[in-house]
């Protein structure tokens, strides 16, 4: 199957979701239809980045996660053209992360609807913390408790609710099912942009 117009998924959700998880399952089940984008945060913080809650180096934080990211999915579009964009994360996300002074989008340059249009669809995986699971999984970059995992999930949502084609996966108590309706929302978009015929 070949791909028509460009497209561009964001996978995204508060801490916890499954994300990164998804995104690996769907690559690897729709194959060469797609290309996975990796999180740029877990990139830099698994190789040294510093990560503190002190709010002036979480600013410079977010600014590098912001411009890697915008950086490797320009990347991955170049390198695979006619391919599905599987972003794990947007450059949405960093706006939840930066000290609540409000000024993340004119720091890097851009606004909250230059960013959401970066994309066709997003999909939000809702964190287990809404559901009252634990989020520890041994992910060595996190740092998040549940409660906290639960603010950002829910700011998350705030900013990515006004992109027109949202689709929420929410907390189950099975992630299984929670992955089956993840696929199919994902792929639903991917056949959307397939060539007419193809």
């Amino acid at each position: 199957m070949s791909i028509g117009k460009r497209c561009r998924i964001a996978i995204t959700g508060g801490p916890g979701g499954g994300k990164s998880t998804a995104v690996d399952l769907f690559r690897r089940e729709l194959g060469e239809r797609v290309v996975a984008v990796p999180e740029s945060a877990t990139m830099l913080f698994a190789g040294g980045f510093p990560r503190t809650r002190e709010p002036d180096a979480r600013r410079h934080a977010q600014r590098a996660i912001f411009h890697v990211q915008r950086s490797l999915e320009d990347l991955y579009s170049s390198m695979y053209p006619h391919r599905v964009l599987l972003c794990d994360r947007g450059t949405v996300d960093g706006a939840a992360y930066w000290p609540s002074d409000g000024a993340f989008f004119p720091a890097m340059g851009t606004t909250l609807d230059t960013e959401l249009a970066r994309y066709d669809a997003v999909i939000f995986f809702e964190s287990a913390a809404i559901g009252g699971m634990n989020i520890e999984g041994g992910n060595p970059c996190r740092i998040e408790d549940d409660v906290e995992a639960s603010r950002l999930d829910r700011e998350l949502l705030g900013l990515w609710s006004e992109h027109p084609n949202l689709k929420v996966i929410s907390h189950r108590a099975s992630f299984f099912e929670k992955i089956q309706e993840g696929f199919a929302a994902m792929k639903a978009v991917v056949d959307a942009h397939a060539e007419p015929g193809a």
